[in-house]
């Protein structure tokens, strides 16, 4: 094309861009405008992708970190050809459409993760980097390619300004991940004005210091110079960050470069006037030239011929290499080894028991041979969480085929990289810290729970039976705060058996995310031949123990470290001659979807006397225990002092729940 068609190009995405966000009265005018031509150097000059087949798994990978600026992908998929219509682009912020907001992983074809929360597709494309160089060591041979390709995002000043991007760009420098090249929207603008006011470090000199291959386009129009970067990033083993001077608006006369078009629509009139001074049709809104679509639709064609040659060499490498095929298929289908499932442990009774992290950490061990998709690692705590698999290796420069990731004390871009492993493909990752922790990376699991990125949190050191380390690392109102996140599974387990069935269904239900919550502490490990069996894990809530069939005179319910406390008690109110029914209540929501004759065989309505116990807050447990139960729990921070000591001290003892309990009588 010409000079004047490539900028006919480029004004063909800001004008498709700004009328969406006009017509919708809503959305992010400036980034779409200003940013026009990194995207169009990226979809049009060097990304390998076939919008006939969005899933195909050796394409490159898109991120637009700052999701605001939705309407620049959305535009970028009409016009390459994915399934995204003219009438979807009209629908822009609409309900029902399937172009939102902010982009949403599974909802349009194209999109390769869930943006918004600035910093956290930064993050996630560092996960996709990692998924890219791990397979591609496992799988690739001497002709036989078959994992190659990159990961390019476009990032913002907004991006750069959260935390989670310094914890993952000094991942990804240390890992040395050299298929990551990022974009920088370097418009300098922000929603309260200049980056100037807030922002005015070298950020040059900081992505040096993290490792990386840094590069400058001084003119972020310019799509040469912009090619010409991207070449040079591809070459250096290191991921790169190319610093590219924008103008937020571009093209808009009296708006552009201010912050007013940050987050708005351009306005009839400046948008009007935008289009006159370039030349460009006032009327129709949405317009596209025959000869740009034509152009932008050619990448149809080169994406098929750039599958068909992958093809074509898979061909050969599933015919040099069958079972490494029949693997590699398997995984990215999300295909479950048959009798995987084998390899659980099942643990003996034992009164003095296993932590549940310990346990856990067993289970890990046990499956990850039959389960090399398994994958993930700890914000520096495997030792404590115990998440490491022995005898494989830490993934490293020198060792991508290892599956142990040192996260570092790094919790919130830790879970954005698990979810970009997800979205990538071919894992079933693992992140893993203190449950007291995990609002530090609560932003990256809201994302994973909404768009149902099936990650599994391993979240241990559960209550305040931490005990010395005192209230600053003794969850209290952290579980009950998972709890309220939508399509998030929270699984809190009571025995070691308990924490292994927690696996299954986390290993077998790849639909949400789960939290599994741990317990720092021993559990003793319950007789199943006295009680039942724990396989009722699945169901969020099962009859443990019951003196006699039939409806009990009151019910203990209880989760994780307190099942043993409530299973005592019983055991106490029995000899006092009462029908007792202790119920196992690891998970909330799994116990929701049960249908509702199962949920009042467990818990009968005629039954009034009920009590929970949990070392948390007792908000919400109101509905279980009912208006006339008690609910034993602790509504305040804890305090310092031996496990025991605290438990003791806050009423976790038999004598006390029975004291408890025989007040309902």
């Amino acid at each position: 094309m010409t000079n004047i068609d490539l900028e006919k190009a480029l004004n063909t995405i800001r004008f498709l861009s700004a009328d969406g966000v006009q017509k919708a009265n809503s959305g992010h005018t400036g980034l779409p405008m200003g940013a026009a031509a990194l995207a169009y150097t990226l979809f049009m000059r060097h990304m390998k992708y076939n919008p006939s087949d969005p899933s195909w798994s050796n394409r490159d990978r898109f991120v637009l970190s700052g999701g605001h600026g939705s309407m620049l992908l959305y535009s970028m998929l009409y016009l390459t050809g994915y399934d995204v219509s003219m009438e979807d682009l009209k629908q822009f912020r609409q309900w029902g459409s399937k172009t939102p907001g902010h982009p949403e992983w599974r909802l349009t074809p194209g999109v390769e993760t869930t943006t918004g929360p600035l910093g956290q597709g930064f993050a996630s494309g560092v996960g996709m980097a990692i998924a890219e160089k791990h397979l591609a060591a496992i799988f690739n041979k001497p002709g036989y390619e078959i994992v190659d390709h990159y990961t390019f995002g476009i990032v913002t000043d907004g991006d750069l300004m959260e935390g989670i991007s310094s914890e993952a760009a000094s991942l990804a420098g240390h890992l040395m991940l050299g298929k990551l090249i990022y974009l920088y929207d370097d418009n300098r603008i922000t929603i309260e004005g200049s980056t100037g006011i807030a922002f005015t470090e070298d950020v040059a000199k900081r992505f040096q210091a993290y490792g990386w291959h840094v590069l400058r386009v001084a003119d972020g129009n310019d799509v040469d110079a912009l090619d010409a970067a991207v070449e040079e990033a591809k070459k250096d083993p290191r991921p790169s960050i190319i610093l590219c001077r924008t103008t937020i608006g571009y093209g808009l006369p009296t708006k552009a470069n201010t912050p007013g078009i940050h987050g708005s629509p351009a306005g009839k009139e400046e948008l009007t006037k935008a289009k006159e001074n370039v030349g460009w049709p006032v009327e129709p809104m949405f317009y596209v030239p025959d000869e740009i679509l034509e152009h932008f639709r050619s990448r149809q064609e080169a994406g098929k011929k750039a599958q068909e040659k992958w093809n074509h060499t898979y061909e050969g490498y599933k015919e040099a290499y069958p079972e490494l095929a029949a693997e590699f298929e398997r995984r990215l289908s999300g295909k479950l080894p048959k009798g995987w499932d084998k390899a659980l442990p099942v643990f003996p009774p034992s009164e003095k028991g296993l932590a549940a992290r310990e346990a856990s950490g067993k289970v890990i061990n046990a499956i990850c041979a039959v389960l090399p998709e398994l994958f993930g690692g700890s914000a520096d705590l495997a030792s404590s969480v115990k998440t490491w698999m022995d005898k494989v290796p830490a993934f490293s420069p020198e060792t991508p085929e290892g599956r142990n990731v040192h996260f570092g004390v790094r919790e919130i871009s830790m879970g954005a990289i698990g979810n970009g492993l997800l979205v990538h493909g071919g894992f079933i990752p693992y992140v893993a810290t203190f449950l007291v922790f995990s609002d530090y990376a609560r932003a990256s699991l809201r994302v994973a729970a909404l768009s149902k990125m099936s990650v599994i949190w391993v979240l241990s050191h559960d209550s305040i039976a931490v005990g010395e380390d005192g209230p600053t690392h003794q969850p209290v109102e952290q579980l009950m705060s998972l709890r309220l996140i939508p399509d998030l599974v929270v699984l809190r387990p009571g025995d070691a058996n308990e924490v292994s069935e927690s696996w299954k269904y986390a290993i077998e239900h790849r639909d949400r995310p789960v939290a599994l919550i741990l317990s720092r502490q021993n559990l003793p490990t319950i007789d199943r031949k006295v009680c039942n069996p724990a396989k009722g894990v699945a169901k969020g809530g099962y009859i443990l123990y019951e003196t006699e069939a039939g409806i009990p005179d009151i019910i203990l319910m209880a989760t994780g470290s307190e099942l043993s406390l409530a299973f005592d008690a019983g055991k106490k109110l029995e000899k006092q001659g009462r029908k007792v029914r202790v119920v196992s209540f690891p998970s909330w929501e799994l116990f929701e979807k049960q249908p509702r004759k199962y949920q009042q065989s467990v818990l009968p309505p005629e039954v009034k006397r009920r009590v929970s116990i949990e070392t948390g807050v007792t908000t919400g447990w109101q509905k279980y225990v009912g208006s006339e139960g008690i609910e034993i729990g602790i509504d305040q921070f804890g305090k310092c002092g031996p496990g025991e000591i605290v438990l003791e001290k806050f009423g976790f003892t038999v004598d006390n729940v029975v004291k408890l309990a025989r007040k309902l009588f």
